[in-house]
């Protein structure tokens, strides 16, 4: 999954969003990384609608614009969990290999079961 996939999908989780709306919660959660423009929004969109992992969930006219508003699929919910916990595990494995620890790992292997 694309860094901007996996961005688009997370800003979803909150609930539908329209395009601008995503491209604005994407910069927010990137912290200011990714940053969609509209026409390579759409593109994202439309593959991910393809894939099953969002569908169209209202259009609702706005300042004599349509807005069409997007949602998560419960199989879109699935692969965004599933890219969450292969993005966490992998950095898991990054920082060992560099010999950085984690604060709250350590706290949390040492702790009693």
């Amino acid at each position: 999954m694309t860094g901007q996939a996996f961005f688009v999908l997370t800003a979803l989780a909150g609930g539908p969003r329209h395009g601008y709306g995503i491209v604005g919660e994407v910069a927010a959660l990137s912290q200011g990384r990714v940053q969609l423009k509209i026409g390579s929004l759409y593109g994202v969109l439309e593959r991910l609608a393809a894939e099953g992992l969002i569908e169209a969930d209202r259009e609702e006219a706005r300042e004599g614009r349509l807005r069409r508003y997007y949602r998560l699929t419960a199989g879109g919910r699935g692969a965004l969990a599933a890219e969450a916990d292969l993005r966490a595990a992998t950095a898991r494995v990054v920082r060992a290999r560099l010999g950085l620890t984690c604060p709250a790992a350590a706290g949390a292997a040492g702790a009693p079961g």
